[in-house]
């Protein structure tokens, strides 16, 4: 019995260590429309999910660098999730009613200074 404990050990062990080596991370690099530090922590924690390993949005640049999963979402995805907090992308434009529901200070849309 203490074999074949031992045995399922060494098998969980050598499984969890490969499928470790398989996960590759890649990063992407896309714009996200947002005016201030509100719209810097709800960017980001959008992006606190399982395949996404960081994210960080810089205020200045708009800049989303997003550290993620290979295979384990897409690209269209993460812009999909940032729209779904009330913030557009470069591809996919966020809900009017989602937008609307944001504070006065991330409203982005008719501020000439965010675009």
């Amino acid at each position: 019995m203490k074999k074949l404990t031992s045995l399922i050990v060494i098998v969980l062990a050598l499984s969890t260590l490969v499928s470790a080596q398989a996960e590759k991370i890649i990063e992407t690099e896309f714009k996200v429309f947002g005016v201030c530090g509100m719209c810097k922590s709800r960017i980001e924690k959008a992006m606190k999910i399982r395949q996404v390993k960081s994210a960080k949005w810089n205020k200045e640049t708009k800049m989303l660098n997003v550290a993620y999963v290979e295979n384990a979402i897409t690209v269209d995805d993460l812009h999909k999730i940032v729209a779904k907090v009330g913030h557009d992308t470069e591809k996919f434009k966020a809900a009017d009613s989602v937008y609307a529901k944001l504070p006065k200070c991330c409203l982005y849309r008719d501020n000439p200074l965010t675009h």
